[in-house]
């Protein structure tokens, strides 16, 4: 990778896939803080307090209303990018971002919970365009392999496909960093105290604010100036700032061909992709890996993570540390994945992070049940959550995005990424908002419906789903056959 290019790939993932994961965990750490707020509020306005249901109910929609926003980003991001461009389509996110951040950060001296909740809906529309949309540059300056051009392939990367398993996991390892910045930051020795947490949720506009002055220091996608604006001399200059080199007469050849493949090419709607039986196999397996992504209780772990310390039996005093530990080995799990994964393949990555979930989900519910009994078994539910969380870095996180794309040939996958992306934001929104009423009913037992759909999905892709890696999508689809 040239350094034009790496350093467009870092200060994309930097100001998308950092700020999702940051978002991601962002409430955990004050959330007692935001809920006293809520009810001093309320008490305020209507001469009472909350009961404790209403309260949930009010910080549970906090939460998950991230979700809802990533949902409607994620479907308007192919309007976006169509229209501005990858560099467009972030400047315009990053100034939402902006937006939101002076809601969080205001919303306490104005007296309105409304503006934390519109804030952290608005962070969901900016992760939900550039997260799943244009987070991921280098798709956007990539050409067809020489071994892929036969099925029309367009989804890899510059180096060649022995990289797109490598690259294509990159974006996972900024979540990580995300959420581990957010984990350290929530410490009592920083932001952690009552009266810094809306200083605490408006951060996310420092990332936003450098990428903002940034982005233009680089050029647009060569892809789309040449596929969507035909800007041959703008393309070729991009090019070779991205590849360092003044000869890219070959690749501007090969994306000319592109550009002649997509326009006599039909794409796919959503409900064609729907009632297409030759792919039937594959929309199911979207469907199954990109709901069983979010319904495997990692987004329960992110958002309620003290929560479950608490209820564990964690003293209050270690619990910001305990969660800072499990975030430091998240990111260590994340590079392992990313590392290993051209080595070992997509599918035992992904049925290993699945089973490790679902056995260390039935873990958490043991030693919960245990812990009045065996005081250790705390520790017990430390490691759990350890496991789940580096099962998920290890290959749920970023496998189902990247086998999307493999799994389809060009015509059919914007219509699968968008399946893809509004089951993953609908099941995200499910997950935090039910899963504190799950827990008051259900109580440790709560945990064997996230070990339930672990294993299914394990056993799902174990069964059904083949190897990709370094496979086109006709080789794929004759193995579904």
């Amino acid at each position: 990778l040239t350094f034009p290019l790496l350093s467009v790939t870092l200060l994309v993932s930097f100001g998308s896939s950092m700020l999702y994961g940051y978002n991601l965990a962002v409430v955990n750490s004050p959330a007692e803080h935001i809920k006293a707020f809520y009810n001093a509020t309320w008490s305020q306005r209507y001469g009472h307090g909350l009961a404790p249901g209403p309260l949930t109910l009010l910080y549970a929609l906090t939460v998950s209303i991230f979700a809802l926003g990533g949902l409607l980003g994620s479907l308007l991001v192919g309007l976006l990018v169509e229209q501005y461009g990858r560099n467009g389509a972030l400047s315009r996110s990053a100034l939402l971002v902006l937006l939101a951040g002076g809601f969080m950060g205001f919303s306490r001296e104005l007296g309105s919970p409304e503006m934390v909740i519109i804030g952290r809906s608005i962070t969901g529309l900016h992760s939900g365009g550039c997260f799943l949309g244009c987070a991921q540059p280098l798709p956007h300056v990539s050409v067809p392999c020489s071994h892929s051009q036969g099925d029309g392939e367009a989804f890899v990367f510059p180096t060649g496909s022995n990289l797109r398993g490598f690259l294509g996991l990159m974006p996972s390892i900024f979540i990580c960093l995300g959420v581990f910045s957010a984990q350290v930051l929530g410490l009592p020795e920083l932001l952690g105290k009552d009266r810094f947490w809306p200083l605490f949720l408006s951060v996310v506009v420092v990332p936003a604010s450098l990428q903002l002055l940034l982005l233009h220091c680089f050029p647009e996608s060569p892809r789309y100036l040449l596929i969507e604006r035909n800007d041959v001399c703008g393309a070729t200059k991009a090019l070779q700032r991205f590849q360092g080199s003044p000869d890219v007469q070959d690749v501007i050849e090969e994306m000319k061909e592109e550009q002649r493949s997509l326009s006599s090419m039909e794409m796919v709607s959503v409900w064609q992709l729907l009632r297409d039986r030759s792919v039937r196999w594959q929309t199911l397996s979207v469907v199954v890996l990109n709901a069983g992504m979010q319904l495997s209780g990692i987004d329960a772990i992110w958002f309620y993570t003290n929560t479950i310390f608490e209820n564990a039996g964690i003293p209050a005093s270690q619990i910001p540390y305990t969660t800072m530990a499990t975030g430091a080995i998240e990111v260590v799990a994340g590079l392992i994945g990313c590392f290993t994964i051209e080595r070992l393949g997509r599918r035992p990555l992904i049925i290993t992070g699945f089973c490790a979930m679902g056995v260390c989900s039935a873990g958490i519910t043991i030693s919960l049940l245990l812990q009045a009994a065996l005081p250790w078994m705390r520790y017990v539910s430390v490691a759990c959550v350890v496991g789940i969380i580096a099962g998920f870095c290890m290959g749920p996180a970023g496998v189902p995005f990247l086998m999307t794309a493999e799994l389809f040939m060009q015509s059919h996958r914007p219509a699968a990424y968008i399946v893809g992306g509004s089951l993953n934001w609908l099941c995200n929104f499910t997950v935090g908002f039910i899963f504190p009423f799950l827990q008051m009913s259900a109580g440790a037992f709560c945990y064997l419906v996230f070990c339930g759909v672990c294993l299914l999905v394990a056993l799902y892709v174990y069964l059904v789903i083949p190897e990709t890696k370094n496979k086109t999508f006709m080789e794929i689809s004759q193995i579904f056959a």
